[in-house]
């Protein structure tokens, strides 16, 4: 997803805006409310006591995280950070999104320091960026938070909050004209969408989606937003000339009974979005080999098989709209999402296998621009590698095993 600059001076009075509203399917009522920015004393400055750093880079490890520099791959700052922390772009070009035991934290990656500014709660989750709105789903409470990533710049930002009518592992993305799409569930069953105005009332939900998991944006007439299902995927289109006035859903069926759709990676380039896909739903852990394209267009779904496995932080989009995923052979694989087929393969590390615990490190890969950086956790090391032309950029050793991450994104 991507950003534009924008930045608004912190607000020194209480905004505060209520709404209540029933969402029918559920009888249970939920509040829309604007947070106040944090007091003057609590806002972040960028550091001032370290030499900035260059495009970081944020990789996790047992224990804590690493800045890095986005040139040379070189730790730039180790700070400690117990427990399993997740790493997400902010939004803007100096902030990272981490997710903590205790809630979302702020870290200023430019200046390599975590900064005062804290959105607590439990069981944090997806952190999505769309038209120019960051928004956090916190699992634990249901509750949805969305702000102005550039607001970042002068401390705690004034965030718009949501709570859906129950807890669960959801995921929601704020639109152009301020509408919000969420997940509907609870923590034992996970249905579809919901969509609400500005004023955070119910226009339309669809619940022909079991097990939503994962979102992804394409490119569109008005906003496309694509979420995964056990058994393909729901497409929510806003905004399209000649669609209801509370946009149109369009259910994708997968081509199998039971064929997951878990993890999306979407593209302002592309109407296609390209995910991952599951069709052994009694597997203690299955590797798949096969990809998932979404015509958001045509509606219609393809597989692709890759010839070697993946896992859910393989799949990224590159400068062009490409597909890319990272191979358990070890190389990047680069799809033509029109044509359905791999294009070539890029070399970077050596052949690896997904561990059966999720939050164990396994190579990641993360897309900036032109250059794709990858992880190996079995050498401690870093690559970068271009793109478009294969050509090894950097690699770096790394003093702790890396797991997840992520950088600066605008």
């Amino acid at each position: 997803m991507t950003t534009t600059t924008r930045s608004r001076a912190a607000a020194g009075i209480t905004l505060l805006i209520a709404t209540s509203l029933a969402l029918t399917a559920c009888g249970t009522d939920t509040t829309g409310t604007t947070d106040k920015p944090a007091a003057k004393e609590n806002q972040s400055k960028p550091g001032t006591s370290a030499k900035p750093v260059t495009d970081p880079l944020v990789a996790t490890y047992e224990g804590g995280l690493y800045v890095l520099d986005g040139q040379s791959l070189e730790v730039a700052e180790d700070i400690p950070l117990a427990g399993f922390n997740r790493v997400n772009p902010a939004g803007d070009d100096r902030h990272v999104m981490l997710s903590t035991a205790d809630g979302f934290r702020v870290l200023d990656a430019v200046g390599r320091r975590l900064t005062d500014m804290e959105f607590k709660g439990p069981k944090p989750g997806h952190v999505v960026r769309h038209a120019d709105r960051t928004v956090l789903f916190t699992d634990g409470t249901g509750q949805v938070t969305s702000f102005g990533p550039h607001d970042l710049a002068g401390g705690r930002p004034a965030t718009t909050t949501y709570t859906s009518a129950s807890p669960h592992h959801g995921v929601a993305v704020e639109l152009k004209n301020g509408r919000l799409v969420s997940t509907l569930g609870t923590e034992e069953k996970r249905t579809g969408l919901v969509v609400l105005d500005k004023d955070r009332k119910e226009i339309a939900r669809n619940e022909q989606c079991p097990g939503v998991h994962g979102e992804a944006t394409a490119k569109g007439e008005g906003d496309v937003v694509v979420v995964g299902c056990e058994d393909g995927v729901l497409i929510y289109k806003d905004g399209a000339k000649g669609g209801a006035e509370g946009g149109t859903f369009t259910k994708v069926k997968s081509p199998t009974a039971y064929g997951r759709i878990g993890n999306q990676a979407g593209s302002d380039l592309s109407p296609i979005v390209l995910g991952d896909f599951k069709k052994d739903k009694d597997a203690e852990l299955e590797r798949p080999r096969q990809v998932s394209l979404i015509d958001t267009t045509t509606g219609k779904l393809r597989l692709l098989d890759l010839g070697t496995s993946y896992t859910f932080r393989s799949l990224a989009r590159g400068p062009h709209g490409e597909g890319l995923v990272l191979g358990t052979d070890g190389g990047i694989h680069v799809i033509d999402p029109e044509a359905g087929k791999v294009t070539r393969t890029i070399p970077v590390i050596g052949a690896w296998q997904e561990p059966l615990d999720w939050q164990q490190p396994r190579p990641a890969l993360f897309v900036r621009d032109h250059t794709a950086y990858v992880t190996d956790p079995a050498t401690k090391k870093i690559h970068a590698v271009d793109v478009e032309t294969g050509k090894a950029l950097a690699s770096a050793a790394l003093p702790a095993t890396p797991n997840e991450i992520s950088g600066v994104k605008h």
